[in-house]
């Protein structure tokens, strides 16, 4: 009889686990009860209606907005029984709250060197001429390359979206979190920041990954799993072909929609009588 083969992604613990998380403000319930969890390999898409929680459950996964109630676990790590900022350091962000965070006159090769160390400003830390090569590889991998000695203000969208991505993989993540990074982008640039995804997707070194967006349009192709949310309650989640079809989507935004798959990518379009 021949041995089984252990299967060492099996075993490793959750990029991400969250379970009970809830985030109340004001007397109002943001997240509710959320459970959920990021495994080695999984390609994950977030969506939901305007003010259903995406950006705060993103916060709370980051490790930047501590829950009121439940637990959170990054790389097999709970929050608040280890060294938060050592934690945070093993998560690629990417956000625009992010990218207005950033100092203008900075250039993008110290924007991608900062996400070495989850930092905002690179002076508040030594950098050596690997800090700088690596950067250098990551801004390369995006395509951004030529971009290193630029100021970060004087690049367009599409650019500042390609230097928050080198950034986000520049410390070589356990978890990568990337929120709503095609808001904003004309038709051209979106397309080509969703085929430099799809590429990092596709390479099985890429850390887990999670997408926040509105739009199914947005989610590159390879994404393996989907979280619908609405009203911060979590109504559906599981592989993306079983989730993100007509009726949970339907359900999630409240309204009759219908979804269509073409070469990988998902569109839904509203289903109107007659």
């Amino acid at each position: 009889m021949r041995a089984m083969t252990a299967d060492p992604a099996a075993d490793a613990a959750p990029a991400l686990e969250l379970r009970g998380v809830a985030v109340v403000r004001a007397g109002r319930r943001i997240l509710d009860r959320v459970d959920w969890t990021v495994r080695a390999g999984e390609r994950w898409a977030v969506l939901g209606p305007n003010g259903s929680g995406k950006t705060t459950l993103l916060r709370v996964a980051g490790l930047w907005l501590r829950p009121t109630a439940g637990s959170v676990s990054v790389a097999g790590e709970r929050s608040g029984h280890t060294d938060i900022r050592a934690l945070r350091g093993r998560i690629g962000f990417t956000s625009a709250a992010l990218s207005d965070s950033l100092r203008a006159d900075v250039d993008a090769l110290d924007v991608v060197m900062t996400g070495r160390r989850a930092a905002l400003e690179a002076w508040w830390h030594h950098w050596s001429d690997d800090d700088r090569a690596a950067a250098r590889v990551e801004l390369e991998r995006v395509g951004a390359g030529h971009l290193a000695g630029r100021r970060f203000a004087t690049l367009s969208s599409g650019e500042r979206q390609r230097v928050l991505l080198a950034r986000a993989l520049a410390g070589s993540p356990a978890l990568l979190l990337l929120d709503e990074p095609a808001a904003g982008l004309d038709l051209g640039a979106r397309e080509d920041l969703l085929d430099r995804l799809g590429a990092l997707t596709a390479d099985p070194s890429t850390a887990p990954t999670v997408l926040v967006t509105h739009h199914p349009e947005e989610i590159p192709a390879g994404f393996t799993h989907a979280l619908l949310l609405r009203d911060g309650r979590v109504v559906g989640t599981g592989p993306i072909e079983e989730v993100l079809d007509d009726a949970p989507l339907s359900a999630c935004f409240g309204l009759e929609l219908t979804v269509v798959r073409q070469s990988g990518r998902i569109t839904a379009r509203r289903v109107h009588a007659g």
